[in-house]
């Protein structure tokens, strides 16, 4: 994979430039780095580089290695799958992959045993196919790619904002207006490492826009559509909550944790509704849908005006 640096990327770390042009953590990016994976204009560099304008970086993608985290028959609710891609509606409660002292029952484990070898590699062995993620407690679609072709492809779109992602959520409160654009920076919260924020724009803040719509008003909350123009950790989250409408049942972001309960949520209500992108072969735009989980219908008849 060969990119070549436009200016207004000029002065990012090199690391976090690869990662999120090719849609890669910025551990692999490291890795990839450390066995001279990566050429800067042709010669080896160091992950603290500022790139700058016109400087061509070279990513060599070794083959990926047979995959450490073993596979489970879990079943997978499919919506559609080809040689390609496979888009899946993830249940709430599942984590995408495995992660340090969480290696089992994640959804690379039925991925795993789904398609055997067949995803793409780029992540390496944890996060085979994952082009995108959504938070264990967020249910709703999510795209998988099967080759490395496939999930660069994707990549591009995702950077390109060019990737269509809705969500559904329901809210505390109502919002001033029915429909409208929320755009603040989002960071790392600086009085809890765990958590993300708003943040004042600045060398940790990142770009973050979310649109949204009003669908229905409840006594006390609104079922809101979100759609991404960016895609931040917890974005919808984080910029809900600062607007003082955190997501209900968000046990991070508000304060709704245990009055969720008695609907059955594990987590925030809060679903990925909605998916599209350009088919990496075919080139034609495909759109997904999803229904709403029985929790929502369970939340708007109970708060019904």
């Amino acid at each position: 994979m060969e990119l070549i640096v436009c200016k207004e990327d000029s002065g990012k770390r090199i690391d976090s430039y690869i990662a999120e042009r090719a849609s890669m953590t910025r551990s692999a990016v490291v890795n990839l780095m450390e066995s001279d994976n990566i050429l800067l204009n042709g010669k080896h560099t160091n992950k603290s580089y500022k790139v700058r304008e016109n400087d061509t970086i070279t990513v060599y993608i070794p083959d990926p290695k047979p995959p450490e985290i073993k596979a489970q028959e879990i079943p997978l609710n499919i919506i559609y799958e080809d040689d390609d891609v496979i888009v899946v509606n993830k249940p709430q409660g599942m984590v995408v992959h495995p992660a340090p002292g969480n290696h089992e029952n994640t959804l690379v484990n039925a991925l795993l045993a789904h398609c055997g070898e067949s995803l793409s590699g780029i992540n390496g062995v944890i996060r085979p196919g994952i082009v995108h993620r959504i938070d264990k407690g967020t249910s709703g679609i999510l795209m998988v790619a099967k080759n490395d072709r496939a999930h660069l492809s994707l990549a591009k779109q995702i950077k390109d904002h060019s990737f269509l992602r809705v969500y559904n959520a329901i809210v505390v409160g109502h919002l001033k207006e029915e429909e409208g654009i929320i755009s603040f920076p989002i960071g790392r919260s600086t009085a809890d490492r765990k958590k993300m924020a708003v943040i004042p724009s600045g060398i940790n803040a990142r770009n973050a826009v979310t649109h949204y719509k009003v669908l229905k008003n409840l006594k006390g909350m609104s079922l809101v559509e979100f759609t991404l123009e960016t895609g931040r950790t917890h974005q919808i989250r984080v910029h809900t909550a600062y607007l003082g409408h955190p997501v209900f049942g968000d046990p991070v972001y508000s304060k709704t944790a245990e009055q969720s309960k008695k609907f059955g949520l594990n987590g925030q209500c809060l679903h990925a509704k909605k998916l599209g992108f350009i088919h990496p072969t075919k080139g034609e735009w495909m759109e997904f849908d999803s229904e709403l989980p029985k929790y929502f219908d369970l939340i708007i008849e109970s708060y019904q005006i």
